[in-house]
């Protein structure tokens, strides 16, 4: 696989983010103590080193190395017209909670000689999903990197996601979407690139 989840592309095999000291599964059974119930017990007495691997997998961004996420797949082109990734499925974490957020993103770049390989603008999304977040600085990271790398004319990047804890505790409103933008370059100061982006968020895409 190259993925962030499975063997990936770009996760460091160095170990980080992978260690196995036993603390992670002492805290575990000690919240579960906390909150009245038996570490012990058959249904729970794999928890510990479950809830391990998961933090292990829903914060693996950490420790992606960007380069070999990219591996090369940067192309010189003439084209310089709008680019758009829309409807990527993103996971991740809130860092207030631990509680997940889930939704979708849509990418667009104006390329000024260069494009990046349709595959990685996913994965450069999996990238700063799989940690602890907020939206806001998710979003504005998935523009900035894109930003750095290919020095576009500019990049636009919008996502809409489902928070559970704004739906599981707190205010408990469920169907509520909150939506993230961050442009930059012409999609920032040319209202009619901007326009174009949004006007192509808006379309559905054709049956097949």
């Amino acid at each position: 696989m190259d993925d962030i989840t499975g063997s990936p592309a770009g996760l460091a095999r160095d170990g980080h983010g992978e260690r196995d000291d036993g603390r992670v599964e002492s805290a575990v059974r000690e919240i579960l103590r906390e909150i009245g119930e038996d570490p012990d017990r058959q249904g729970l007495e794999r928890t510990p080193e479950r809830v391990h691997r998961m933090y292990t997998e829903l914060t693996a961004g950490y420790h992606v190395d960007p380069d070999r996420l990219i591996n090369g797949a940067i192309f010189d082109v003439a084209y310089s017209e709008m680019v758009i990734v829309k409807d990527i499925p993103f996971y991740s974490l809130c860092e207030h909670h631990l509680l997940p957020f889930f939704g979708t993103a849509a990418v667009a770049y104006i390329p000024r000689g260069r494009v990046i390989g349709l595959s990685k603008i996913p994965r450069i999304v999996e990238m700063y999903a799989r940690r602890l977040q907020v939206q806001e600085r998710l979003t504005q990271q998935v523009a900035e990197f894109l930003q750095e790398r290919l020095a576009p004319q500019g990049v636009g990047v919008v996502m809409e996601a489902t928070h559970l804890c704004a739906v599981m505790r707190g205010v408990r409103k469920p169907g509520t979407i909150m939506t993230t933008s961050s442009v930059l370059g012409l999609f920032r100061t040319r209202d009619r690139t901007r326009a174009e982006f949004l006007d192509h968020l808006a379309r559905r895409p054709p049956r097949a």
